[in-house]
């Protein structure tokens, strides 16, 4: 559906029209709808609230602030400044684009009432406060502008209007609504299925099932240096084992990471009960492995349990790894696992 944005340009009127000009044929070729105070003169409290709708029914309001203040409103403000307040307490997105040097403009350009040169000043510093761009000239401005209302409209996407010709009829839009409504449902049923165990999965050996694993080790001899690789079993349980491995596919892990972290976890449980053995007691035990085929079953049972999935995330050619991450069921099963629980 082609849709256009309506923006709003607040401004001193006879100091900035060459610029205004630049920022109307600006907004035209985006295909905009420029609105501003030129086409009702603000002059008393109905042309105000004229004015306050416009802003309501504007997409964006951008300031263009020169050299002038302005002529006063009933408060003691400019016009421009009230339209600026106006759309900042509205919540439009706004954008301000202030004479570099104000200063170098001409006389007639330029503030000549000190209370009113003030208030100029304390308009800028607010303006600044908010997305603010800096121009020289009027052709300055007017390509500043196109491309700052571009990547607004990108950051802030807006409801914008379209012709009467391109709006739903009302049976249209009763079956938007329907398949709007079916895709919600269905999207639901899709999270509540990612936050639970697959369907058959409770016959999987799981939880607190215990698990067998076949590492092989090395026995160093301090004294001859000679080394030796011994083959082994561990006991644990699936999950002493994922509580391990889950920290690191919270984001996600190459596979290189989990084998590595599979022996960390072997190594640490294992060789305080090795050391026991008097044949081993002087000995250095070094470079834990576990089995290959035993590795890539846990992984297996892992991924058929629904708690970690392999990752679809963008690399590059030369990355052939492969890397897992966690699915939102095995999120919150390692967060009721390893949550520390109040005493």
């Amino acid at each position: 559906m082609d849709k256009r944005y309506q923006v709003f340009i607040s401004s001193t009127y006879q100091d900035l029209q060459e610029e205004r000009q630049e920022v109307m044929q600006a907004l035209l070729e985006l295909d905009c709808i420029p609105s501003g105070m030129e086409l009702f003169p603000a002059a008393n409290d109905d042309q105000w609230t004229l004015i306050k709708k416009v802003i309501d029914d504007s997409d964006y309001y951008m300031v263009i602030i020169g050299g002038r203040y302005g002529s006063l409103g009933p408060e003691g403000l400019s016009f421009t400044e009230m339209e600026y307040r106006y759309a900042v307490s509205c919540g439009k997105p706004v954008i301000a684009f202030l004479h570099k040097n104000p200063g170098e403009l001409s006389a007639n350009r330029t503030e000549k009432d000190p209370d009113s040169f003030i208030k100029l000043n304390d308009f800028r510093k607010m303006a600044e406060n908010k997305l603010v761009k800096y121009w020289t000239t009027p052709f300055d401005l007017g390509s500043m502008v196109s491309r700052s209302l571009i990547r607004l409209i990108k950051t802030n996407p807006a409801i914008g209007w379209v012709r009467a010709d391109q709006v739903p009829d009302e049976s249209s839009s009763k079956e938007i609504l329907r398949l709007r409504k079916q895709v919600e449902d269905l999207e639901k049923s899709l999270a509540e299925a990612r936050t639970q165990a697959p369907h058959g999965s409770e016959n999987l050996a799981q939880g607190t099932d215990e698990l067998e694993i076949e590492y092989s080790f090395v026995v160093k001899d301090p004294e001859t240096y000679r080394r030796i690789r011994y083959k082994a079993e561990f006991n644990t349980t699936w999950n002493e084992l994922f509580s391990r491995l889950a920290p690191f596919m919270i984001d996600e892990s190459d596979e290189q990471r989990l084998f590595i972290a599979i022996n960390d976890f072997i190594s640490e449980s294992e060789r305080k009960e090795l050391k026991k053995d008097d044949d081993l007691k002087e000995k250095m035990l070094e470079n834990f492995k576990v089995n290959e085929s035993n590795f890539q079953t846990i992984l297996i049972q892992f991924r058929a349990l629904g708690l970690i999935l392999k990752s679809n995330r963008q690399r590059s050619l030369r990355d052939k790894g492969t890397y897992w991450s966690l699915t939102p069921y095995g999120d919150e099963v390692i967060t009721k696992i390893r949550a520390i629980r109040r005493e």
